[in-house]
């Protein structure tokens, strides 16, 4: 169902045909990029306070992106998709490799199909990264699963992407809303090491909330890494 490698877009329709626009992601944007070897999945997530649209693909690694077939979809798209793309708003585009992957142990693979998607952006410099990581890894990943309704958190180092100059992602699948107020959360975030790294200016995070959009889209080939 996941991939090591993850690809982000995220894309705002216009109200007006914001039915066409969900109409052609379903139907065209993502079974085209299904047919690709080397995509694994793909689910749509919607912002909870933008209109705005997150596709979110699993694909086997990096290559994948660098073949004929990728080639021919990002460079071939038809009149329709040539038209959404350019007539969308705020286009964000993220590509990343999987660090770590930890979830609950009362949960099972179909965490990654929680109804709600945290998604933490940070821009680490290359000299905190070590200790963004450990803190992360080690300190901050497993308080969190201590609540009941936070399920799964994905890390991923960003290697290309555009509007921002994010290096790292969490992803957070949460069973309900009520997570991010949680006693468990709350207590993450007041630790002594949380409270040293929240007073470096890079610590400052950009995070969306999304509803999870529809079923799961599973890809037809995967390619061998």
């Amino acid at each position: 169902m996941k991939g090591a490698t993850v690809l982000l877009s995220e894309l705002s329709p216009d109200p007006d045909w914001e039915d066409d626009f969900n109409h052609w992601y379903d139907t065209h944007q993502i079974p085209v990029r299904m047919s690709v070897p080397g995509f694994v999945s793909a689910q749509r997530y919607c912002d909870t306070d933008r209109p705005n649209y997150l596709g979110l693909f699993e694909i086997t690694d990096l290559s994948v992106l660098d073949s004929a077939e990728y080639e021919k979809v990002k460079s071939q798209p038809n009149a329709q998709t040539a038209w959404m793309l350019s007539n969308t708003l705020d286009y964000a585009r993220y590509l990343g490799k999987e660090i770590n992957d930890q979830k609950r142990d009362d949960v099972g693979d179909e965490a990654l199909d929680a109804p709600i998607l945290y998604a933490v952006y940070f821009s680490v410099p290359d000299d905190r990264v070590d200790d963004f990581n450990k803190w992360y890894d080690e300190e901050h990943i497993p308080m969190l699963l201590k609540c009941p309704d936070w399920h799964r958190i994905r890390r991923i180092e960003i290697l290309d992407g555009e509007p921002q100059p994010w290096t790292h992602l969490a992803l957070h699948y949460l069973a309900d809303f009520s997570a991010l107020d949680s006693a468990e959360r709350e207590a993450a975030r007041n630790t002594d090491l949380y409270k040293k790294l929240s007073e470096e200016p890079w610590f400052r995070s950009s995070y969306s909330i999304y509803d999870r959009v529809g079923e799961r889209f599973f890809g037809g080939a995967t390619a061998a890494a």
